[in-house]
């Protein structure tokens, strides 16, 4: 799992790559921790851009969650774009749809990001 982040504006565009499972959850978990830490009131905002993930574990899942709530509990924000078709499938029958903002696109989620939350 490959991860790269780029700095839009007042977010920051994390962009996980290959699967996140029991092999590469842990890895995903502390690069996110990264981007987590800073995604407070005032701080920058964080989309996930799930295009290039083809799998995700419940290991994974709960390495989004975990990051979910510490990103609650600092008032910060973030959201999920572009999942493909088995990992949107994961996500609903997860009832994760319903943790987090999801968007079919990046730039969506860039732009909702620009609105008061």
């Amino acid at each position: 799992m490959e991860l790269e982040t780029r700095r839009v504006g007042d977010s920051i565009v994390v962009s996980p790559r290959g699967r996140v499972d029991h092999a590469t959850a842990d890895a995903f978990s502390a690069a996110l921790a990264t981007h987590v830490a800073q995604c407070a009131s005032g701080g920058p905002a964080i989309v996930l851009d799930m295009s290039g993930v083809d799998y995700i574990s419940s290991v994974g899942l709960r390495a989004l969650m975990v990051a979910a709530k510490q990103v609650k509990a600092q008032s910060g924000r973030i959201v999920i774009a572009a999942l493909t078709p088995m990992v949107r499938e994961v996500f609903q029958i997860s009832r994760f749809h319903l943790v987090f903002a999801l968007f079919d696109e990046v730039d969506a989620a860039l732009e909702s990001l620009q609105k008061p939350a």
